[in-house]
């Protein structure tokens, strides 16, 4: 294990730049100007979630088979087999460019693809470009989604002094939660108060309309930020120094995934799979079961600065293991519950139960691989390895559970695939050192 501390700590804070007139911003500025990204981030995926199918039928012409086609594509596959992509490209741009400029082109590539979602006239009106044009959406949207986490976590981190990391890297989930209890606000308002018709013409556009407005003001915000990456010295070629740092840091970067699968296989069941899972399998009318969503967010939110602040008064691997353990133990009886009492209060306890575990790993998680990786892997190495988990569990855990209800014919059978998973990141667990109080390579 090498751990080159030539540039300094990273930890330390940034130095403002004389530059700049502007004054430079406050921690709490900070922290909301690094966040807003991740938020909207998962704003738009929740609300595209939600209203996916209301919106696919009115661009994907489902009596063409290369429209049909298209929709399955452009509804699932794009956007999350851009993720590795986008956090790989931008999480490398962020490891050498600089933080800054990775988290303003982020979000204006976000607004793009917003703008085109809100703007494409249906396949009525303009045939088969409407379906392409969606499908570019998409492929923007997961692209810029990718290059998000990496580079905002990151940011977090190194802004914190030694004793204050994980409380301040905690902040990059909680502004999820509270983007995804907003998403499922909207989401609800809407299919609550709209006739079927306005909801379906342009209803669902507005609540995009309203993700598209914050941009220009988080941009502005951001690029007041204080840059926090370290320049390399000179006279070391960039390509060979990245070949290097993988080789030196290959246990780091599989330990890093296997701990992803762990927070990612958590957040999916919780905020994504229960919602869906109550509308389909317990028969719930989706305005009612997105309340599982918003209860699963809304735990995340609360308790991710909690965990963050526990993680550096007892050590990251610590709250870790007990948030993974209480998982795996709660997971079994939760769906047996939700089979054998098909009711909105059951699924709602159900889902406030597991949100608990769920936020305490995901805050531990993003300290722990924040700090495994050193700080010119960072971006990229938070990037793709938590993407690489989201496409393993996101874009497979549907299959996957159908599969295992079908093989077992046991309904409970999620709880399987989610014990698998927690397993998995339990060996990552165990492939690394504590990081409380040490030094940042």
């Amino acid at each position: 294990m090498h751990h080159h501390h030539s540039a300094g700590t990273a930890s330390s804070p940034p130095m403002t730049s004389t530059i700049s007139s502007d004054k430079p911003l406050s921690k709490p500025w900070a922290i909301g100007a690094i966040t807003v990204g991740s938020g909207l981030e998962l704003y738009d995926s929740v609300v595209y979630n939600f209203f996916a199918t209301l919106i696919g039928p009115q661009y994907f012409p489902l009596t063409d088979p290369f429209g049909q086609l298209l929709f399955s594509f452009a509804a699932f596959g794009v956007g999350y087999v851009m993720r590795p992509i986008g956090g790989f490209v931008i999480g490398a741009y962020a490891d050498r460019v600089g933080r800054k400029p990775a988290v303003v082109l982020t979000l204006w590539l976000m607004a793009l693809s917003a703008a085109l979602l809100v703007l494409t006239p249906t396949y009525a009106q303009i045939g088969l470009a409407a379906p392409i044009l969606m499908t570019i959406a998409r492929l923007l949207q997961g692209f810029a989604i990718g290059g998000e986490m990496g580079p905002a976590s990151a940011m977090l981190l190194e802004y914190a002094d030694e004793k204050s990391r994980g409380f301040y890297t905690s902040w990059q989930p909680f502004s999820q939660g509270l983007a995804a209890i907003f998403a499922a606000l909207v989401a609800l308002s809407l299919t609550n108060f709209l006739p079927h018709s306005a909801l379906s013409s342009w209803g669902w556009r507005v609540s995009f309309v309203i993700g598209i407005l914050v941009i220009p003001l988080s941009v502005m915000i951001r690029s007041r930020l204080d840059e926090t990456l370290v320049p390399t010295k000179w006279g070391e070629s960039d390509a060979t120094s990245h070949r290097r740092l993988v080789k030196d840091n290959w246990r780091e970067l599989c330990a890093s995934v296997l701990l992803m699968i762990g927070l990612a296989s958590a957040v999916h069941i919780v905020v994504f799979y229960l919602p869906n899972y109550g509308a389909i399998q317990l028969h719930l009318p989706l305005s009612q079961s997105i309340w599982a969503g918003f209860v699963g967010s809304l735990a995340l939110a609360v308790l991710s600065p909690f965990a963050g602040w526990l993680s550096d008064r007892v050590g990251r691997r610590k709250v870790v293991w007990w948030s993974r353990f209480a998982m795996l133990a709660m997971i079994y009886p939760a769906f047996y519950a939700l089979n054998n009492v098909h009711s909105l209060t059951c699924l709602l306890i159900v889902a406030g139960c597991l949100a608990i575990p769920m936020a305490m790993t995901s805050a531990s998680t993003l300290v722990l691989v924040s700090e495994v990786l050193p700080q010119r892997l960072r971006a990229t190495g938070l990037s793709v390895s938590y993407y690489v988990a989201v496409v393993v569990f996101g874009s497979f855990s549907q299959f996957f559970s159908t599969l295992l209800i079908h093989l077992t014919r046991d309904p409970n059978a999620p709880a399987y695939y989610v014990i698998g998973c927690g397993l998995i990141s339990l060996a990552g667990l165990a492939m690394v050192r504590e990081t409380l109080g040490r030094r940042l390579a």
